[in-house]
């Protein structure tokens, strides 16, 4: 994350001066870089770092008046690979209900709801938004 927003920087400043168009940095961090677990410190410490460097990005490119925002977002529980492990232990049907128990909304996200959070995050219906976390969680952030 860090060598991606340090090389994208000048870049995007440098499109942004030439087009007058806004640049946007969307890193993707997780729930547990606001909400930690007791079995996951490096987890939680790797995604609470990303939060704060989106944080740092965001006010760095404000003060150098890049034009360019930085935020992050937050997933919970996501029907993707990473939760793989957990479908060969239980099968798909009860690892998702039991992952679902923990979530408000009563079910774990899809794909697109993390796709959605980032488009708006890149594109102009965000231009006054930087250094922001977007929390996808379904409420677990609300507990």
């Amino acid at each position: 994350m860090f060598l991606g927003c340090k090389l994208a920087i000048p870049l995007i400043a440098r499109t942004v001066k030439e087009t007058s168009l806004g640049g946007s940095i969307v890193n993707i961090s997780s729930i547990s870089g606001i909400i930690a677990g007791h079995n996951m410190a490096a987890y939680n410490s790797a995604k609470a770092g990303v939060r704060h460097l989106s944080k740092s990005v965001a006010l760095y490119c404000a003060r150098k008046h890049y034009g360019i925002r930085s935020n992050s977002v937050h997933p919970v529980f996501i029907a993707t690979p990473i939760l793989d492990p957990l479908v060969a232990r239980f099968g798909k049907e009860d690892a998702y209900a039991k992952l679902a128990r923990q979530v408000p909304l009563g079910h774990i996200g899809e794909p697109d709801d993390i796709a959605y959070a980032v488009l708006y995050l890149a594109s102009d219906e965000s231009k006054f938004v930087t250094g922001a976390e977007l929390k996808v969680d379904g409420g677990i952030s609300a507990m």
